[in-house]
């Protein structure tokens, strides 16, 4: 199947500031994609030339197949729903959504452009909300007539600039579900810029993890989780801990590294690795056991923050250094929670520890 979007060796200056270099990616039809990176990295950039806001200093941008780089942004079949929502104040819902219909030629019928709107504020859940002002309504609900405006018209494409950045956290874990189920009942590709690690986890189908205008990763939120290959995907898509050492073995699948203390660690290898090589190993906090019995590191609780459903620790072993443990919640009720001050033993499996090449 076709892309709906393609860059093609796509860069973006601006004078001697490089903000994209040599971007190649495809996102196929119905996608959602994510494009997910600290400020500055490019991110949004790229959505700028899918939108016909930029053009491209060098390479292609295609949609459907078609080379766009020419293309007038109102000629694209693309629509955009910005970070502040961009609502026209004097206007109320209905007027806004149906603002853009208003500018189709030949013109839509009144009647028509009535009946698309009440469609559009349906989907979005905001069915009654016709003559309400924009100052009269919520940040979520300002966000959804900002969705319904994007959609009425039906594009190809949607892109959605970091649009839930301005809602509180249990306000933007509602819309991010909403998105989605909106996603799949439109069918419509999406492409979302945002810096939020957990937006982009629980919310795409593909992560385009970016960097100082480059892409570093592209997948799927369980395979850039489960299998980062560079210790900056590892620390940027959820967190993690590292230790930093050199190869000393090297065997079958896993590999064996001599850590900075002067102990061994064992985990998965991610890509080639040689012997002498620098790595890290990459251990996620919520496959640390903390633990008073048994074999582990010792370490002292020098943190512990309750979150409700688990437990998070920073501890401290004495040449390791600091790394942190998240203790589920069953966990905590079977073992007893650790207080700060306390001793007790960190252990991990090696299968759950990953060798990342750390140059």
């Amino acid at each position: 199947m076709a892309a709906v979007i393609s860059f093609q060796n796509v860069s973006k200056r601006y004078g001697d500031i490089v903000a994209a270099h040599n971007l190649n990616l495809d996102v196929a039809p119905g996608e959602f994609l994510s494009l997910l990176g600290p400020s500055g990295c490019g991110k949004t950039t790229s959505l700028r030339m899918i939108a016909g806001f930029e053009q491209p200093s060098e390479g292609e941008v295609f949609l459907e197949g078609e080379c766009v780089n020419k293309v007038p942004s109102y000629r694209r079949p693309v629509n955009m729903v910005f970070q502040h929502y961009a609502l026209f104040p004097h206007m109320n819902a209905e007027q806004n959504i149906g603002y853009g219909l208003k500018q189709i030629r030949p013109r839509i019928p009144n009647a028509e452009v009535a009946e698309k709107v009440s469609k559009a504020l349906d989907v979005v859940r905001l069915g009654g909300f016709e003559k309400r002002r924009i100052w009269e309504m919520s940040g979520g609900q300002q966000q959804r007539v900002a969705l319904a405006r994007a959609i009425v018209n039906e594009p190809k494409l949607l892109l959605l600039d970091e649009p839930m950045a301005a809602l509180d956290r249990k306000l933007r874990k509602e819309m991010q579900i909403e998105l989605q189920n909106l996603q799949r009942k439109l069918g419509i590709t999406f492409v979302l810029v945002t810096h939020d690690q957990e937006e982009a986890l629980s919310m795409s189908d593909r992560i385009c993890v970016m960097r100082d205008g480059r892409i570093v990763q592209v997948g799927s939120p369980q395979e850039l989780y489960d299998r980062p290959q560079s210790p900056y995907v590892a620390g940027f898509v959820g967190t993690s801990n590292f230790f930093e050492g050199t190869v000393s073995k090297v065997s079958g699948t896993s590999a064996v590294v001599l850590l900075s203390n002067g102990t061994e660690g064992r985990g998965q290898k991610v890509g080639d690795l040689a012997e002498g090589q620098a790595v890290c190993i990459s251990v996620r906090p919520e496959q640390i056991k903390l633990h008073r019995d048994g074999d582990g590191l010792p370490v002292t609780v020098l943190n512990r923050i309750f979150l409700g459903e688990h437990t998070e620790y920073l501890v401290q072993h004495e040449t390791l250094g600091e790394f942190l443990v998240l203790s589920p919640r069953q966990s905590e009720l079977e073992v007893g929670p650790f207080n700060t001050g306390e001793t007790g033993l960190a252990s991990w499996d090696d299968t759950a520890a990953l060798v990342l090449d750390n140059t």
